[in-house]
């Protein structure tokens, strides 16, 4: 089941035209085909949780969004742009879509909010008092702002992503891909990341999140699609997922995963 239109969500004004779009999408690293024609659509204001095995294909995909990955056939086209070699279009893409990894990723040498600030004063020329304003905005809204002159490693593994999450939105994103943001976490600290996470989808956010969470999944996903050897196997509501899954491998991976 790879044919997958994207579904507007209720919550919102009608939507005619994705904003993301694969269409026919393959990817190899050497002779491994790890994205095998993907179709999917994605709307603005849509929230997706994509679930599976390790090794299906998962962080590939969202990686494509932005050009962390390349993909060898196929198309994919993002907030009307084509992702293609033009360099133009990559960097275009990149400051409309902010992304949130496993590992946080941010800089240890630099404080908090200079971690926050760099991108918007050298990417997209913000005044430094301005940038400094928006850091501050965004780290409260993650509840963090009283540390932000601290540096990384003074902050607990959930404040750190809670950070990371933070230095996304000051770039002002129109699109989030979270790559198993509490994979690395320890238990304790995967609440405050997906409390976080749940306050940016109440406010309209397109989200594509690779996780394992299903009890974010129920609570915020639009559709939740199940990935196995490169291809979307299904996609669905999570009522209909969670309560009725059609394919045998879906419902062998739910029995793994759920209690």
């Amino acid at each position: 089941m790879n044919d997958l239109p994207c579904q507007t969500p209720t919550t919102l004004a009608p939507v005619t035209e994705p904003i993301i779009r694969f269409i026919d999408v393959h990817k190899w690293y050497g002779d491994f085909h790890v994205l095998k024609g993907i179709d999917l659509e994605v709307c603005r204001g849509e929230r997706i949780v994509i679930c599976g095995p390790s090794g299906s294909g998962k962080s590939t995909l969202i990686r494509c969004i932005n050009r962390l990955e390349e993909h060898q056939r196929g198309k994919i086209i993002v907030d009307d742009t084509e992702l293609t070699a033009n360099i133009k279009n990559i960097e275009k893409i990149r400051t409309e879509v902010g992304m949130v990894f496993q590992h946080f990723n941010l800089f240890p040498h630099r404080t908090i909010i200079e971690n926050l600030t760099l991108g918007p004063i050298q990417v997209r020329r913000v005044p430094r008092r301005e940038a400094e304003e928006t850091a501050m905005h965004y780290l409260d809204k993650v509840h963090i702002a009283e540390q932000a002159r601290k540096f990384p490693g003074q902050l607990s593994g959930g404040q750190q992503q809670r950070v990371a999450i933070a230095r996304s939105l000051c770039m002002k994103p129109k699109i989030m891909l979270f790559d198993e943001p509490t994979s690395a976490l320890d238990p304790e600290m995967v609440k405050e990341v997906l409390d976080v996470m749940i306050g940016l989808a109440e406010e309209g956010m397109t989200m594509i999140v690779v996780s394992h969470e299903m009890g974010f999944a129920r609570s915020v996903a639009h559709r939740v699609l199940f990935m196995d050897y490169g291809v979307i196997v299904e996609g669905a509501p999570p009522e209909e997922f969670f309560s009725n899954p059609q394919h045998e491998r879906t419902k062998l991976f739910l029995s793994q995963i759920l209690d």
